[in-house]
């Protein structure tokens, strides 16, 4: 079945909405994944009876000062510089660490331990005919890709469609939530910022090899630059959504967008025919 992620290059184009759109017109089994782990939000609106909660932990090494000899090769393997060697002493930087395993490898002391630290946590819940399956990073947590690879591995469900809300940006993080998907619906509004953010996120999708389109959100007036950029890079645009402030207003509410216009269910059916026809 189709795996769809959603993904602008800046927060507030309005991913979510667009995600949450889709998923319930759809009017069929489907899996959302929330993989904006820092600031997930799908729950706000869905309200699901959650079913289950599952705690994730990461790797770091811990130094047994009393068996290293300093060498330094842990050092010189870590390409984040989370380890730092003095004479007599080693420091780890747990927030630099991305779990490898490079330094325990190439360690001849042995002197170097697991060390398990909380990651986040897993949530799984229903609405209707939606699963979704969301993560939370840990206050304080800098790796949002470990927990948005631990998602997918998860809950990616061959059997139904799935819809992967990303986190915003063109970071690893939103790299991680795209990478593998069949197809990526790029938000923007028409706007310089919404223009410059979605070059940097069609840049980022392009290297991952997957095809992507573009919604328009809050659609309130031409910008012909944007449509320019749409025919320079052959971005089929999708969709356009009028501005209205009384989407705005049910948002602030956690009110989907099909809450306060149903009429727009059949313009997002046949955006999903048109991306998996």
């Amino acid at each position: 079945m189709p795996v769809l992620a959603v993904a602008s290059g800046k927060g507030g184009t309005g991913k979510t909405t667009v995600s949450l759109a889709l998923a319930e017109s759809l009017g069929e089994e489907v899996v959302f994944l929330d993989a904006d782990v820092e600031e997930p939000n799908a729950h706000l609106f869905l309200k699901p009876d959650l079913e289950e909660e599952v705690p994730l932990f990461r790797t770091v090494p811990r130094v047994v000062e009393e068996r290293c000899s300093f060498c330094g090769r842990c050092k010189e393997i870590c390409r984040f510089n989370a380890m730092v060697v003095f004479p007599g002493t080693v420091l780890c930087f747990p927030e630099l660490c991305h779990g490898c395993y490079g330094c325990f490898e190439v360690c001849e002391d042995k002197a170097l331990e697991e060390e398990k630290i909380p990651l986040g946590r897993l949530r799984t819940g229903r609405k209707g005919k939606i699963f979704l399956a969301y993560g939370m990073l840990e206050i304080g947590e800098a790796m949002a890709s470990p927990l948005i690879k631990e998602l997918k591995k998860r809950y990616l469900a061959p059997e139904k469609p799935v819809i992967i809300d990303c986190p915003p940006g063109t970071a690893c993080p939103t790299l991680h939530a795209v990478r593998g998907a069949d197809f990526c619906l790029l938000v923007t509004e028409p706007t310089p910022f919404g223009l410059h953010d979605l070059e940097q996120a069609a840049k980022a999708v392009k290297t991952l090899g997957v095809k992507a389109g573009v919604v328009i959100n809050r659609a309130d007036q031409p910008f012909p630059p944007l449509y320019d950029f749409l025919d320079r890079e052959r971005l089929p645009l999708l969709l356009e959504i009028p501005f209205s402030k009384e989407v705005a207003r049910a948002y602030a509410q956690a009110k989907g967008l099909l809450a306060v216009f149903p009429e727009l269910k059949a313009a997002f059916q046949n955006l999903w025919q048109k991306i998996f026809p």
